[in-house]
């Protein structure tokens, strides 16, 4: 008997191959633009909440900054926002009722009076001699918490407070004594932490926060990663992959609120996005 064998040819094979490839290369073609596009509208999303993260940080900053302490610089192609961060408000006894310790005195350095309306943001009994009190901040020159003087307390004074659970009223005392030099009309008085900048570096792809340093009058000593690691600052990434950036400040009047304008411009291959942010600034003293 004859035997027959089956099998393919080298011709069938050969075009086998061929229409498996065809068919692999259409369904490489409908499946690869769905994943691109996934891949690009996922790198978009990541860049808008890397933007707004770092909007939403830097309007929370600004809203609790010391009154008149904001102010923006831009040169080298780096821009600087900078502000005195407070850590807490309350207002503090300027007239009778309460006898002569327990009122402010603007004559003289005071070493202790009272505030009214208690602090509420510090644990007490509270003391720091890295912290700072301000009254009455204008942002002019004698009237400049930058300054370090009339406005605010020098750097190194020990500030304690203590809560009178009867009068419901805090007791706080300083050493050595401070004179300030101007009452406020609300009398508003500020715990500030200290200043505050963000620093956004195009050519470094970055933006970041800076915090811990000490004060400077002028902004153009405090406008560079060196300057502020060099005053003992802390750097924090709020945002990387920055193309551009821009800070404008306009601060207002005492009768109409400060405007702070942020764009923040973030770009990875070839997805770039634009945020942009106001925030009013209340700078009433």
């Amino acid at each position: 008997m004859r035997r027959v064998e089956t099998g393919f040819t080298l011709i069938e094979l050969v075009i086998t191959m061929t229409v498996g490839i065809i068919v692999a290369s259409f369904i490489a073609m409908f499946i690869s633009r769905p994943v691109t596009g996934f891949e690009d509208q996922s790198r978009r999303a990541r860049l808008v909440d890397a933007a707004d993260s770092a909007l939403q940080r830097m309007t929370r900053d600004v809203r609790r900054a010391l009154p008149n302490s904001v102010r923006a610089r831009a040169g080298g192609g780096v821009s600087a926002l900078e502000m005195l961060a407070t850590v807490d408000g309350a207002r503090y006894r300027s007239q009778p009722p309460g006898t002569a310790d327990q009122i402010l005195d603007f004559t003289a350095p005071d070493g202790a009076f009272d505030v009214i309306s208690p602090f509420t943001q510090v644990a007490k009994p509270f003391s720091s001699t890295s912290d700072y009190l301000a009254i009455y901040n204008v942002g002019v020159p004698g009237a400049d918490a930058y300054e370090l003087g009339n406005v605010i307390t020098p750097s190194g004074t020990q500030i304690d407070i203590a809560a009178d659970g009867a009068s419901g009223q805090d007791r706080v005392t300083l050493s050595p004594a401070f004179r300030f030099a101007y009452q406020s009309p609300s009398q508003r008085v500020y715990l500030v932490a200290g200043p505050v900048t963000y620093l956004c570096d195009p050519a470094a792809g970055t933006l970041v926060r800076y915090s811990g340093y000490t004060i400077a009058a002028d902004q153009s000593t405090r406008d560079s990663a060196a300057e502020l690691l060099a005053a003992g600052a802390t750097a924090s990434l709020m945002a990387d992959h920055v193309t551009a950036c821009t800070f404008t400040y306009q601060a207002g009047t005492a009768e109409r609120a400060g405007l702070l304008s942020m764009q923040l411009h973030l770009g990875e291959k070839t997805d770039a996005i634009s945020l942009l942010s106001q925030v009013h600034v209340d700078n009433v003293p």
